[in-house]
């Protein structure tokens, strides 16, 4: 099972390079990808600048592979990628990438959706926002 976690934001190289290595499987016909990025939502007249990021890390990598191989086996996939923020990651950052290829395009739109929706749910990944005043709430995933 492998550590599905990167401290900080998830850089635009990385993903490049995870998209890049991909390039020489040829039975792939299709990649979806999906990108979380931190929103400079307003709350109660306080904008957000940045998410803190934790997690039970042991029992989410857990959780991720469980959602990984559940997708493996309801989808026909080539293979499939989850990568989420540690730490801080300031508004516009990327702090969740989520990488799958199959064959055809089906397949590959439909395990995204299916992943994306069980990691937002299911994975004990916690958030808290940080306001412009410095001030911190816990995120609710919606």
């Amino acid at each position: 099972m492998k550590n599905s976690f990167r401290q900080g934001p998830i850089a635009s190289e990385f993903i490049g390079e995870a998209i890049k290595k991909h390039q020489t499987k040829t039975t792939i016909g299709a990649h979806d990808i999906f990108l979380g990025q931190v929103r400079e939502d307003l709350i109660n007249g306080n904008k957000v600048k940045a998410i803190d990021y934790t997690a039970y890390e042991e029992m989410a990598n857990t959780k991720l592979h469980e959602i990984r191989e559940a997708a493996f086996s309801k989808y026909n996939l080539t293979c499939s990628h989850i990568y989420h923020s540690l730490g801080k990651v300031d508004v516009g950052e990327i702090c969740l990438f989520v990488f799958v290829s199959s064959s055809h395009r089906k397949a590959s739109f439909e395990a995204l959706e299916y992943m994306v929706e069980r990691i937002k749910k299911e994975a004990p990944i916690f958030g808290k926002e940080i306001f412009e005043d410095n001030t911190h709430v816990w995120k609710v995933n919606s």
